[in-house]
């Protein structure tokens, strides 16, 4: 015998997975942000210094805020209220973040073309701009009207991870780096080999 949620169980439930869709967010902008730091023109431990320094820039903003909250713990009045409502509002843009007119059905063999068509577009090039790949897109009759904004929106929830500065020649912009593409499927690699 299940009986329904109390009010105060659904509100808890709505928290809860706001919060994890915060956690997730702030996670994936700490990492890309971390990623960012790394230079494509330099070589060996040189071109992973800046990434080494975004982590203790993180990890000394996390033990600065351990700190100030163990020496003042009447922070949390304010940080707790800030932290739900965030965990609300992420929860609302995790639902309907960008536009809503892409197809409803996006399967595996759609994803694996658009790998394949970015993949193709960044050829032996460090990425490709977004910029570039709307371009293409739109000069074979794919995303009329989009902005850059829209396909950066749209990209993630197709698998696509997307950079906020990507290095193609001397032009930095945001776009996809080829480190950031999932690997081919086998199915793909026998196309292309073929």
């Amino acid at each position: 015998m299940t009986t329904e949620p109390t009010k105060a169980q659904r509100h808890a439930r709505t928290l809860v997975a706001g919060q994890r869709i915060l956690v997730r967010q702030l996670a994936t902008r700490a990492a890309a942000w971390i990623r960012a730091g790394r230079r494509d023109d330099l070589d060996g431990v040189a071109a992973i210094l800046g990434c080494i320094l975004r982590m203790v820039i993180l990890g000394g903003a996390a033990y600065g805020a351990w700190w100030a909250v163990r020496r003042w713990p009447v922070i949390l009045w304010a940080v707790v209220p800030l932290w739900l409502w965030a965990a609300v509002r992420a929860l609302g843009h995790d639902e309907d973040d960008g536009p809503t007119d892409a197809p409803a059905a996006d399967t595996a063999a759609q994803r694996e073309q658009l790998h394949a068509l970015v993949r193709d577009l960044i050829g032996d090039r460090p990425g490709v701009h977004l910029s570039t790949l709307l371009d293409h897109l739109q000069k074979h009759g794919q995303g009329e009207g989009w902005t850059v904004s829209d396909l950066k929106a749209r990209l993630p929830r197709l698998g696509v991870p997307v950079r906020r500065s990507v290095k193609v020649g001397k032009k930095v912009a945001t776009g996809v780096h080829r480190d950031d593409l999932p690997a081919p499927s086998p199915a793909e690699g026998e196309q292309q080999a073929a």
